[in-house]
């Protein structure tokens, strides 16, 4: 998928909130791509930058039972090349003090190569579908009323639904600020 059918997904993506979903935050932020961690296999995606940038609307009331979730549309581009996403999810702001966790969920797409083999172990390091699981996390810390900072991971990966012989995920951690409008 080219950089451009990939933004044409993500303005996609926007058409899809309910048309009296108005946006509460936007955020940003810089990530180490292809970090090892437990949650991946090899991909042979390291040592590049991602600059990640998305929107997040407010709590879905009709999921109160479930702590009203806030929908968020998502987009990553890598600086070397690699895989970039855009993707929806939902996430939950825990915690009312100056420290707070919020863990998400969502889709991405990515654009990120078909077929893909590690030509050192012969293994397929391809991401094994181009829809992908988006789980993610951050603890954050309000700086201001409007303006907080967070240590961030996001995780891609097909969870070996779509191909049970191969999960390479790609795990990207750093820093993002959110700025409530």
């Amino acid at each position: 998928m080219s950089r451009s059918h990939t933004l044409l997904a993500a303005a996609a993506a926007l058409f899809t909130l309910p048309g009296t979903a108005s946006a509460q935050e936007v955020f940003g932020g810089a990530y180490a791509h292809g970090v090892d961690t437990p949650f991946t296999l090899e991909t042979t995606e390291t040592g590049s930058v991602d600059i990640a940038a998305g929107v997040r609307f407010g709590g879905i009331e009709a999921l109160g039972f479930i702590g009203k979730p806030e929908p968020y549309v998502v987009g990553s581009l890598n600086l070397s090349g690699d895989t970039s996403f855009v993707g929806v999810g939902v996430a939950w702001t825990i915690g009312n003090g100056p420290v707070y966790v919020r863990p998400g969920i969502g889709l991405v797409v990515h654009d990120g190569p078909d077929f893909r083999v590690n030509p050192a172990t012969g293994f397929r390091t391809d991401l094994g579908s181009r829809v992908l699981f988006e789980p993610e996390i951050g603890i954050g810390y309000r700086v201001s009323e409007r303006a907080s900072v967070e240590a961030h991971w996001m995780h891609i990966s097909q969870g070996q639904i779509f191909d049970g012989d191969q999960n390479p995920g790609i795990d990207m951690i750093g820093l993002r600020v959110n700025l409530k409008l």
